[in-house]
């Protein structure tokens, strides 16, 4: 008798293991309701807005080494025209700078300063553009998939509430689903967003470094002593 039950148990589990192969993630996904919108409408911003802002930065971080060396040149052989010329075919946040730097040349090193700041300042924002919302979907999605939480929960004790004494765990499984998997989609959209605003943040803390060495390599050169 006890290797009847053995084997029956043992043929439950794995009709139920059969069973749960044959959900699929669009059934899974289903089975989270109508909050689930929001979240893939979240996700699919997040996925557009990092990798936009990572070609962006990535293009930005590009600096050809000669390019202040042959500033420098130009500059010490009194080229003006031609260090301008040079800063204006380059197509980077670096470049942009030194040229207002190089049309500010012969004015106080104070103005010419605040000048390359001023630019320097408004290419940050444009590396940072889309940054603000990227954060607020780290931050809102985790909330969203709550609120699912909390939907799926109200149904199933409002299931239970009307089944009387007629409970079983098919009724309350619409409710559950809808909890679990709205709390998993939050959190993935959520954390996924997370990295991926302070990866680019990271990032463009580098361009931020390499911007302000350039700088300081040019002011040391407009503040070098003419001989």
């Amino acid at each position: 008798m006890s290797l009847l039950f053995l084997l029956q148990v043992d043929l439950a589990t794995q009709q139920a293991a059969a069973g749960e192969l044959t959900l699929s993630f669009w059934d899974l996904t289903l089975k989270g309701g109508w909050i689930m919108i929001p979240l893939a409408l979240l996700w699919f911003i997040a996925v557009y807005l990092f990798i936009e802002r990572f070609w962006a930065i990535k293009k930005a971080s590009k600096v050809d080494i000669n390019f202040m060396n042959r500033i420098k040149e130009y500059i010490y052989e009194d080229k003006i025209e031609s260090a301008l010329a040079l800063s204006q075919a380059q197509n980077t946040p670096i470049a942009r700078m030194i040229e207002k730097g190089i049309q500010r040349i012969g004015k106080p090193l104070p103005d010419v300063n605040a000048a390359i700041e001023n630019v320097g300042n408004l290419e940050v924002s444009k590396l940072e553009g889309g940054l603000p919302t990227l954060a607020t979907i780290a931050g809102g999605a985790p909330m969203i998939g709550f609120l699912g939480t909390v939907i799926g929960m109200i149904r199933a004790f409002y299931d239970m509430s009307m089944a009387g004494n007629n409970i079983d765990v098919g009724l309350l499984s619409n409710g559950i689903y809808t909890a679990m998997v709205t709390t998993v989609a939050g959190l993935i959209v959520g954390i996924a967003a997370y990295f991926g605003y302070n990866y680019l943040i990271a990032r463009i803390e580098r361009v931020v470094f390499t911007m302000e060495a350039n700088t300081t390599e040019f002011m040391d050169l407009l503040n070098e002593p003419v001989s």
